[in-house]
């Protein structure tokens, strides 16, 4: 290689190492290192409503839904939150499931859609009549496949809602199977949630996901709703929260008894298109995320293969070897403390094959951001 290109390789490659260093020490650190504490234990400040979109969900509920309404948030004889289920034109058995365990619960109701939506596919029209329907201020939103880690998932998650806040964003990671699609479905979780979770943090939030996520019924027809996007499946939570938050209403909570854990794909043809359906609404961020995104994952994909091409310039070796070691040595750092946090912590010891990982992951789902998705659920 010619001391000109093995130069202009060199300079290349640390300038993509140190993009990546400081999006690690910037960004992805304050998730590693978040030190809020809530107690499960404090008297509700305010009333919620708990909303969940159900299509076809007999058996998910079965299993999920009794955690949702044995939530210990107010006394046990009047619970200060309502749990709606709204019954988008299911075909199964949902709707005698529902109505069977209505007279146990007094703070329980479900919501009966007869008729599809036109032109308006996925939940964004059954999660609009949940929103129409709720009796209180505060609505916190999760999925029929979802369970809540605890009976102290509302109450912590509650709290978020203080200091003027009026979003409050959750982790809903996937329960651990055996297998290699496990763990890749669970990483890649994870480190969407470190991007997302962070750059809140940071005073820049850009999506939430629907899995576990709060947010005021008052902010919601402030920004009338689904309007801006509603012609698209996906985006009834990363999209709405991309249009509506901003620096200084946004909550993060990272308590591992108010996660909510969802059942993973169990096929590589399920979860792609599933992770293809999610990142087509990417395109429709703000430009100044679409650019932060963007920047972090262009690095990341450049990484190895510039580490490679300026490891040809031998008077270089020793620096290039330095970068690579330091952003390394940083991203490793950050992850175990991260992956712990998140409650991954058994991934760990994959973390640097799975960052490698992540370049054949940009190859695959690249392509999501520039077709168009498919309207369903």
């Amino acid at each position: 290689m010619s001391e000109s290109l093995g130069l202009i390789a060199f300079y290349v490659f640390a300038t993509i190492a140190g993009i990546q260093v400081l999006y690690y020490l910037i960004f992805f650190s304050r998730v590693a290192f978040y030190r809020r504490r809530f107690n499960s234990d404090e008297t509700p400040d305010n009333r919620f409503s708990i909303i969940i979109c159900a299509k076809n969900e007999e058996l998910n509920l079965q299993k999920n839904l009794p955690t949702v309404l044995q939530q210990r948030y107010g006394s046990n004889h009047a619970p200060d939150y309502e749990v709606i289920v709204v019954n988008d034109n299911s075909e199964d058995d949902t709707k005698y499931y529902l109505r069977s365990i209505e007279p146990g619960y007094a703070h329980y109701r479900h919501i009966e859609l007869k008729q599809q939506a036109k032109f308006i596919p996925g939940k964004k029209y059954p999660l609009s009549i949940g929103l129409k329907g709720a009796q209180h201020e505060h609505v916190l939103l999760t999925d029929a496949d979802c369970k809540p880690a605890s009976v102290n998932w509302l109450s912590i998650m509650s709290q978020g809602f203080r200091d003027g806040k009026e979003i409050v964003l959750g982790y809903g990671p996937y329960h651990k199977k055996p297998g290699f699609l496990n763990k890749v479905i669970r990483y890649e979780t994870f480190f969407s949630a470190l991007q997302y979770l962070s750059f809140a943090m940071a005073g820049i939030p850009y999506m939430g996901v629907g899995r576990n996520l709060a947010y005021k019924k008052e902010l919601f027809f402030r920004h009338k709703g689904f309007t801006n996007h509603q012609h698209l499946a996906s985006g009834d939570d990363d999209l709405f929260v991309n249009s509506a938050a901003n620096s200084r209403n946004v909550a993060v909570v990272l308590d591992k008894q108010a996660f909510t854990y969802s059942e993973p794909k169990t096929s590589w043809d399920r979860w792609f298109r599933q992770k293809t359906r999610h990142m087509s609404t990417g395109k429709h961020y703000r430009f100044g995320h679409k650019f932060l995104l963007g920047l972090f994952s262009l690095t990341h994909f450049l990484f190895y293969p510039a580490f490679i091409v300026s490891l040809f310039y031998q008077p270089f070796l020793y620096y290039t070897l330095i970068a690579f070691g330091s952003r390394l040595l940083v991203q490793t750092v950050i992850s175990f403390f991260a992956l712990r946090k998140l409650g991954e912590g058994d991934l760990f010891k994959l973390s640097w094959f799975m960052d490698l990982f992540m370049w054949l992951y940009y190859i695959i789902f690249a392509p999501a951001l520039f077709f168009k998705s498919k309207n369903k659920w």
